[in-house]
């Protein structure tokens, strides 16, 4: 495909359209560190996605918003249609999804952007056994017919202290999906009893058949003073695991810790000059 521009790319192959469910697209992954995806629509083909996430649309594109997560036909019933949004909302999001189709004539493109810094990763579902597990924002968009639903953590003790709770994303299909997470990404194949020990915020994706449980996090000056938190997650295979290097809840953590306390007054950056080292390397 070409690129449009001279934004670094990560080009992907184009795939005939076939007999499924859901609708197989084209695509392109841009960026680096603020990804977006850009997808190609033939006519009457479609994507779905999160409500707010799209850059830009060509004009024969149109955008309808759905109740749910747009994966049941037009003949399916109020039910059908409120279970999935209710899936949604107990997930944490909207209970909207927005539908974009091309309903002119030869190719046309919508990109979704990525919400904060990170990468997007592109997952054919039917090549990852038809089901992908991951961390609730992780979705960004995906070809029409993939359902989003969600998944509860069985063991008590890993949805009290995993990281993502009793609830995360099950994404389930044939077609392509992009999920979102954060940093950098670090794919791993774990073989049939191989065990990976992962902190439990970095967890952003995996297959279904890996089992996600808690590990201790060592002796209890460890879990005090370790700064990992009192678990860490095991990820036993087989199957493949997505880790992120940069969970936005730890982003979003040191943006508070660097905001100004004591009713917007500037505490500066560690200094302890604080105002006046501010005045000296150009902060004010």
């Amino acid at each position: 495909m070409a690129v449009f521009g001279s934004v670094p790319s990560v080009p992907v192959a184009r795939h005939e359209r076939s007999a499924q469910v859901a609708d197989d697209v084209d695509f392109e992954i841009k960026g680096s560190e603020m990804q977006f995806v850009e997808i190609e629509l033939d006519p009457g083909e479609s994507a779905v996605a999160e409500a707010g996430s799209m850059m830009f649309k060509h004009a024969g594109i149109t955008m309808e918003t759905m109740f749910g997560d747009g994966s049941a036909s037009e003949s399916s019933g109020f039910f059908d249609k409120l279970v999935g949004a209710g899936k949604r909302l107990i997930t944490g999001e909207s209970l909207f999804t927005t539908v974009f189709t091309h309903e002119g004539e030869g190719k046309a493109r919508v990109a979704f952007a990525s919400p904060y810094p990170g990468h997007i990763l592109a997952i054919k579902l039917d090549s990852v056994g038809g089901r992908l597990i991951c961390q609730k924002d992780a979705f960004l968009c995906a070809a029409r017919g993939v359902s989003i639903g969600i998944y509860f953590q069985r063991k008590v003790m890993t949805g009290l202290f995993g990281g993502e709770g009793f609830i995360m994303q099950s994404l389930e299909g044939d077609g392509w999906v992009f999920v979102h997470v954060g940093g950098t990404v670090v794919e791993r194949e774990l073989a049939a009893g191989q065990q990976l020990h992962v902190d439990t915020g970095c967890v952003a994706a995996m297959t279904a058949t890996v089992d996600f449980d808690l590990e201790k996090a060592g002796s209890i000056k460890s879990m005090i003073f370790g700064g990992e938190g009192m678990f860490f997650a095991r990820l036993t295979g087989p199957g493949k695991v997505w880790i992120q290097s940069l969970p936005f809840s730890r982003l979003a953590g040191r943006i508070y810790a660097s905001m100004p306390k004591g009713g917007g007054k500037h505490t500066g950056e560690g200094s302890i000059l604080g105002g006046i080292g501010d005045l000296l390397d150009g902060d004010r």
